[in-house]
């Protein structure tokens, strides 16, 4: 196994944004103009844990599986690394492109840069508006949304609350997978705002799903409740923690139910704490090895039928679709999240969530 050319290329260019290369090129004998060559470009690894610790690694084993070539980069967030990244795969010979965007804008722009040039484009967990790449492969998204909003109706129930406030605390405003999430909880939230069962609260979006803003923002909505929220629809596990740790500075952690995504074993911790009441597991195994699948296909020239599309908003047009199905995670059921190896017990369990485990079954 060779070392890729990109790595060098892209860490000499990069180095100050700290990107982490990753490449192996799959020693098939076959020339370098002939070798299928995949460019994968994450978005950061601070909004969620999931890019480096799952998305990375299953990736990398799909690939490697599949005996091609190929170079994952992290953007860390920013814009111009990830065109940077992008121009650089291209001239370095890649031959299909898979992007996580930052925004449909940025994206777009690399996918219009990759069809001039020729190179087959994959929107991986989010969709480009307007970019009409050849496939997009994630999840059902706004049945995640849906999954949270019937989680903390759920969470709620349970505590008996009467009249709820519901503060909601959504992603970036700028990634579609955002508005989809809000779409599925708002779906399931807004019949019980109308129906005066429950009250709607705060309501805002955290810029770049930045944790350290969400913390800001849902401090200031308890004030401006004066410490009268009584749910939160948290729309990942990071910022459902940033409005824990609010929550835990004014004595609330624990009667105020919390909901997250993305199964982080930060979230797993917080339900079994019972600081947070639910999150949503994405297989993202499964979602990887899909999109791995596609990109081999596209870069050996052979591209498949998904059978599925979603209608991009922007163009009016369909897109070839890969979604698969997410899974609600509580308290009783995280120990399907270990059973399924997307995290282990060693990690979840450590210290004093050894006792915690035991008790929620996991062995």
């Amino acid at each position: 196994m060779r070392k890729s050319i990109l790595t060098l290329a892209i860490a000499g260019t990069l180095a100050a944004g700290g990107l982490a290369a990753c490449g192996d090129d799959g020693d098939d004998g076959g020339s370098a103009t002939t070798t299928p060559k995949i460019g994968v470009i994450l978005p950061d690894s601070k909004s969620s844990a999931r890019w480096e610790t799952a998305d990375r690694r299953y990736l990398e084993a799909a690939f490697k599986a599949a005996g091609v070539q190929y170079d994952i980069q992290n953007a860390q967030n920013d814009k111009t690394a990830f065109q940077t990244i992008a121009d650089q795969m291209i001239t370095n010979g890649a031959t299909v492109l898979m992007i996580v965007n930052l925004d449909s804008g940025t994206g777009k722009a690399v996918i219009d840069k990759a069809r001039a040039q020729g190179v087959a484009t994959i929107d991986y967990d989010r969709l480009t508006l307007g970019g009409e790449a050849n496939y997009y492969v994630s999840f059902d998204n706004e049945a995640v949304g849906k999954l949270q909003g019937e989680g903390l109706v759920k969470c709620l129930t349970d505590k008996g609350v009467k009249n709820p406030v519901v503060a909601e605390l959504n992603g970036s405003p700028t990634d579609n997978n955002a508005t989809l999430f809000k779409n599925g909880y708002d779906s399931v939230l807004k019949p019980k705002y109308e129906a005066k069962e429950y009250v709607k609260g705060p309501d805002e979006s955290v810029p770049e799903w930045d944790n350290a803003q969400a913390g800001t923002i849902f401090e200031q909505m308890l004030t401006q409740t004066r410490n009268k929220i009584d749910g939160v629809l948290a729309a990942n596990d990071g910022l459902g923690n940033a409005a824990i740790a609010v929550l835990k500075k004014n004595g609330l952690n624990g009667k105020v139910p919390v909901t997250g995504q993305d199964a982080t074993v930060q979230g797993l911790q917080n339900i079994l704490a019972g600081d947070q009441c639910m999150t949503v597991y994405k297989a993202i195994k499964k979602e990887a090895d899909a999109a791995a699948a596609l990109a081999v296909a596209l870069a050996k020239q052979e591209p498949k039928e998904t059978g599925k599309t979603v209608k991009d908003p922007t163009t009016g047009k369909d897109v070839k679709a890969e979604l698969l199905t997410p899974v609600a995670i509580f308290k009783d059921n995280i120990k399907d999240v270990v059973a399924d190896g997307f995290v282990t017990k060693e990690e979840l369990c450590a210290g004093t969530y050894a006792a915690l485990c035991a008790q929620a079954g996991i062995s």
